[in-house]
């Protein structure tokens, strides 16, 4: 019988679906089912969640974000096809889980709050106002991808149920001069000798990445994004491939986060009317 669980849960996290819990005698199976909604709301609120995912594919060059954003980098650099790949920094069900208990912010943050702040970070541009179309837009789309899912705010981290799991690797083991030789072998031919980039795959370091404000910056999250995410479609490395050429990759020189500079002046910090 307990085999027979096992393969369930494998079966179900392949496909997206996450086992909420077991009863004690094991008589019942809750389920949450992860997937993309199979059609749009009516009239306008389709057309903006449309624009949303418009916009988190094209984030760099989309009339209504590019000016928020200071790289060459989308949303979908990170949260891979737009948000809809399971486990890869997926948004499929994210917005079941706020408002959440940041950490960082040491504050209790919005959806909206979370995704203003990737401008900052991630995108090392400037966040877009509270309020505003950029920021209504993305949020609706992501909130569209959470239909269906039972709400569970996260008490403990600002993150989705189905946000990238850690790695059991401890991040000192990492070996930059390892992850050069991998990075060359795995990496460069989508993301360029020098991390410049090329047009299939972003910059990973330099200034046209992210900046060490970032999530990814960290050794032990890049890892752990690595790990399920690249090579893409066919991701194949082991913990310590991803932790070596994630120490390799954050070994070089990107832009510094400094918070004032990514911040809009005081009277765009929220907005009433687009």
């Amino acid at each position: 019988m307990r085999h027979r669980w096992l393969v369930l849960l494998v079966a179900c996290l392949g496909s997206g679906l996450v086992v909420m819990g077991l009863s004690a005698e094991n008589a019942e199976v809750v389920i949450v089912e992860y997937r993309v909604p199979s059609e749009y709301p009516p009239g306008e609120l389709g057309e903006i969640i449309k624009l949303g995912r418009e916009i988190v594919e094209k984030t760099n060059e989309h009339p209504l974000s590019k000016a928020y954003v200071g790289n060459a980098l989308t949303c979908s650099s990170c949260h891979l096809k737009a948000g809809t790949v399971p486990h890869t920094a997926s948004f499929l069900g994210t917005a079941t889980a706020y408002p959440a208990w940041a950490p960082r912010e040491k504050r209790v943050i919005t959806l909206e709050d979370r995704v203003l702040n990737c401008f900052m970070r991630s995108q090392n541009g400037v966040r877009p106002p509270n309020g505003s179309k950029v920021s209504t837009v993305i949020t609706a789309y992501i909130t569209w991808l959470s239909t269906g899912s039972p709400i569970k705010m996260n008490h403990a981290r600002s993150l989705g149920p189905n946000h990238v799991k850690p790695l059991k690797i401890k991040p000192e083991q990492a070996d930059a001069k390892r992850g050069a030789i991998l990075y060359a072998t795995q990496c460069a031919d989508c993301h360029g000798k020098a991390g410049e980039g090329t047009p299939e795959g972003p910059p990973v370091w330099g200034n046209q990445s992210y900046n060490d404000g970032a999530g990814l910056s960290h050794n032990d999250k890049l890892a752990a994004w690595l790990k399920v995410a690249m090579p893409l479609d066919e991701a194949n490395l082991s913990e310590q491939e991803s932790l070596d050429i994630a120490a390799y990759v954050n070994s070089h020189p990107r832009p510094h986060f400094v918070l004032k500079e990514h911040l809009p002046k005081p009277e765009r910090l929220g907005v009433y009317n687009w």
